[in-house]
Protein backbone atom coordinates (compact mmCIF):
# COMPACT_ATOMS: atom_id res chain seq x y z
CA UNK A 1 0.00 0.00 0.00
CA UNK A 2 1.22 3.49 -0.83
CA UNK A 3 0.71 6.71 1.03
CA UNK A 4 -0.68 9.70 -0.90
CA UNK A 5 2.85 11.09 -0.98
CA UNK A 6 4.12 8.01 -2.83
CA UNK A 7 1.69 8.11 -5.75
CA UNK A 8 4.58 8.74 -8.18
CA UNK A 9 5.73 5.18 -7.42
CA UNK A 10 2.56 3.87 -9.04
CA UNK A 11 3.92 4.90 -12.46
CA UNK A 12 6.47 2.07 -12.17
CA UNK A 13 3.48 -0.29 -11.98
CA UNK A 14 1.86 1.28 -15.05
CA UNK A 15 -0.72 3.10 -12.94
CA UNK A 16 -1.23 6.86 -12.89
CA UNK A 17 -3.62 9.00 -10.89
CA UNK A 18 -5.26 12.07 -12.32
CA UNK A 19 -8.11 14.37 -11.39
CA UNK A 20 -10.29 16.21 -13.85
CA UNK A 21 -10.39 19.26 -11.60
CA UNK A 22 -7.28 20.48 -9.81
CA UNK A 23 -8.95 21.67 -6.64
CA UNK A 24 -10.54 20.04 -3.66
CA UNK A 25 -14.30 20.08 -3.25
CA UNK A 26 -16.59 18.63 -0.64
CA UNK A 27 -19.15 17.51 -3.23
CA UNK A 28 -19.40 17.21 -6.99
CA UNK A 29 -22.06 19.94 -6.92
CA UNK A 30 -19.28 22.45 -6.23
CA UNK A 31 -17.70 21.75 -9.63
CA UNK A 32 -18.93 23.62 -12.66
CA UNK A 33 -19.57 22.01 -16.03
CA UNK A 34 -16.89 24.27 -17.52
CA UNK A 35 -14.32 23.04 -14.97
CA UNK A 36 -15.15 19.42 -15.69
CA UNK A 37 -14.99 19.88 -19.47
CA UNK A 38 -11.66 21.70 -19.17
CA UNK A 39 -10.43 18.73 -17.15
CA UNK A 40 -10.93 16.44 -20.15
CA UNK A 41 -8.47 18.58 -22.10
CA UNK A 42 -5.89 18.32 -19.30
CA UNK A 43 -6.48 14.57 -19.06
CA UNK A 44 -5.93 14.19 -22.82
CA UNK A 45 -2.55 15.96 -22.49
CA UNK A 46 -1.52 13.53 -19.74
CA UNK A 47 -2.64 10.58 -21.83
CA UNK A 48 -0.56 11.79 -24.78
CA UNK A 49 2.44 12.09 -22.45
CA UNK A 50 2.15 8.84 -20.46
CA UNK A 51 0.22 6.71 -23.01
CA UNK A 52 -1.87 4.56 -20.67
CA UNK A 53 -4.00 1.85 -22.21
CA UNK A 54 -6.84 2.62 -19.77
CA UNK A 55 -8.13 5.55 -17.75
CA UNK A 56 -10.63 5.08 -14.93
CA UNK A 57 -12.51 8.27 -14.12
CA UNK A 58 -14.29 8.28 -10.77
CA UNK A 59 -17.80 9.66 -10.50
CA UNK A 60 -20.71 8.96 -12.80
CA UNK A 61 -22.30 12.42 -12.66
CA UNK A 62 -19.02 14.24 -13.20
CA UNK A 63 -18.15 11.94 -16.10
CA UNK A 64 -21.52 12.48 -17.74
CA UNK A 65 -21.00 16.24 -17.57
CA UNK A 66 -17.30 16.34 -18.50
CA UNK A 67 -17.62 14.00 -21.48
CA UNK A 68 -21.12 15.11 -22.57
CA UNK A 69 -22.41 11.56 -22.15
CA UNK A 70 -25.65 12.01 -20.17
CA UNK A 71 -26.61 8.32 -20.38
CA UNK A 72 -23.21 6.83 -19.50
CA UNK A 73 -23.25 3.79 -17.21
CA UNK A 74 -20.50 2.38 -15.01
CA UNK A 75 -17.98 0.09 -16.68
CA UNK A 76 -16.11 0.23 -19.97
CA UNK A 77 -17.17 3.05 -22.27
CA UNK A 78 -17.37 2.97 -26.06
CA UNK A 79 -15.42 6.19 -26.55
CA UNK A 80 -11.74 6.77 -25.88
CA UNK A 81 -9.68 9.67 -24.64
CA UNK A 82 -6.91 10.03 -27.22
CA UNK A 83 -5.95 6.31 -27.47
CA UNK A 84 -6.88 5.24 -23.93
CA UNK A 85 -9.89 3.07 -23.21
CA UNK A 86 -12.18 4.30 -20.44
CA UNK A 87 -13.49 2.30 -17.50
CA UNK A 88 -15.92 4.44 -15.50
CA UNK A 89 -16.06 3.79 -11.76
CA UNK A 90 -18.20 5.30 -9.01
CA UNK A 91 -16.73 7.92 -6.75
CA UNK A 92 -15.61 6.09 -3.57
CA UNK A 93 -16.43 9.08 -1.38
CA UNK A 94 -18.29 8.32 1.80
CA UNK A 95 -20.87 10.82 0.58
CA UNK A 96 -21.81 8.51 -2.29
CA UNK A 97 -24.82 6.73 -0.82
CA UNK A 98 -25.47 4.81 -4.06
CA UNK A 99 -22.49 2.50 -3.56
CA UNK A 100 -21.63 0.84 -0.26
CA UNK A 101 -18.09 -0.46 0.47
CA UNK A 102 -18.82 -4.03 -0.67
CA UNK A 103 -20.32 -2.73 -3.92
CA UNK A 104 -17.31 -0.45 -4.50
CA UNK A 105 -14.93 -3.36 -3.91
CA UNK A 106 -16.81 -5.47 -6.45
CA UNK A 107 -16.90 -2.71 -9.09
CA UNK A 108 -13.23 -1.78 -8.66
CA UNK A 109 -12.34 -5.49 -8.75
CA UNK A 110 -14.28 -5.98 -11.98
CA UNK A 111 -12.34 -3.15 -13.60
CA UNK A 112 -9.03 -4.65 -12.50
CA UNK A 113 -9.94 -8.09 -13.82
CA UNK A 114 -11.13 -6.64 -17.13
CA UNK A 115 -7.95 -4.70 -17.83
CA UNK A 116 -5.47 -7.01 -19.62
CA UNK A 117 -2.36 -7.97 -17.67
CA UNK A 118 0.49 -5.62 -18.44
CA UNK A 119 -1.76 -2.81 -19.71
CA UNK A 120 -0.86 0.53 -18.29
CA UNK A 121 -3.67 2.52 -16.80
CA UNK A 122 -4.28 5.97 -15.39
Amino acid sequence: MFSPFEEILLLDLGIGLASLVDRASATADELSADELRAGVTRLARKIRRYRPAFVAPLGLTSYRTAFARPKAKLGEQSERVVSARIWLLPNPSGLNAHHQPADLARLFGESRISIPAGATHF
